[in-house]
Order: C-alpha cells, then structure tokens, then sequence
C-alpha cells in the first residue's frame, strides 16, 4: 500500500503593502520592472536581428544550391516519370538516398470580389452556393435583456471587476 502523504502544502502567502505610501511605491517598482521588461526584449531582439542578418547570406547561398538540385532531380524524374513509377501504377518511387513522388492537390475555389459573386449566384437563383450565416446576435440581447430572461443557454454576465495598474510614463515627443 503507498505511504500517506505527510505534508501539507499550501499557497505561498502573498506580498501586500501596508500604507497608501507602500502602495504608491510598489506602483512605480512596476512601472520601473516594466519598463526594464521592454528594454530587455528590445535588446534580445536587436541581438536576434544582428545574428539574422550575420547567417541571411549564408542561408541565401544554401537555398540556392537546394532550388538547383530540387530543380536537376524533378527534371530527371520528369523524364523518367514511367520508368519511376512502373508506367504510372505506382505515385512515388524510391532513390535509395530519398523518395519522390507526385501527388494531386485537391480541388479548391478561388473567389475575386466575392460581393459581386454573391450577387450574380442570387440574381441566377443559384441559392444553395451562398452561405447564410446564423447567430446569436448579443448586442440585442444586451440592449434588452429582460426579453431573454430565463432562456436555457443565455446568461448576461455583469459586474466583472478588473483591477489595473497603469504607472504613470513620459511620452518623449
């Protein structure tokens, strides 16, 4: 059988200051940790920027040497397409050192100026290739909420408190 548990934990008593001056100092230690908060990610991605920029030619030169070989090796495979893939029984075949394979993308639609689409299906009656969207609309139910009242599904939710602390900061113009 496990042994019982021995300990109790609980949760670590919390900081509260004890006068309206405590308070207003805590304040601006706030405001001070944000502040170094924002200067510490700025300076984590200038450094991030400098080491992007340091490795872009690099990267650059690599990319280029895979488009070439992706493009040598599809226009060998394109060549040999049925001898690769047994006169087409099969879509992919095996090089030893990788596969390749051809696959079909399913098919999509793509809508320009869909207003104008949807205006020309609904003068075509072709209604069943327009969607109409339903739901709640909240706002009304807000504007009258005795109306609602009682209905399974609906609660207005009210009086949610949220507590800020905004530091005061000097914008430099």
């Amino acid at each position: 059988m496990a042994k019982k548990a021995t300990k109790l934990k609980s949760k670590a008593q919390v900081y509260v200051p004890q006068t309206k001056e405590d308070a207003a100092a805590d304040i601006r230690k706030v405001g001070d940790l944000v502040r170094k908060l924002t200067r510490a990610q700025a300076d984590m991605n200038d450094k991030i920027a400098a080491i992007t920029q340091q490795y872009q030619p690099e990267f650059e030169l690599i990319q280029e040497q895979i488009d070439l070989l992706q493009e040598g090796v599809q226009g060998y495979c394109e060549a040999h397409r049925d001898e690769l893939t047994n006169g087409g029984k099969v879509k992919s075949a095996n090089l030893i050192t990788g596969e390749v394979s051809w696959r079909q993308n399913p098919p999509s639609v793509r809508v320009t100026n869909a207003e104008a689409v949807i205006e020309m299906l609904k003068r075509m009656s072709l209604y069943k290739f327009v969607r109409t969207k339903e739901e709640v609309n909240k706002d009304a139910i807000l504007n009258e909420p005795d109306e609602v009242r009682g209905i399974a599904g609906i609660t207005i939710v009210s009086g949610v408190e949220q507590f800020v602390i905004i530091p005061f900061e000097q914008e430099i113009a």
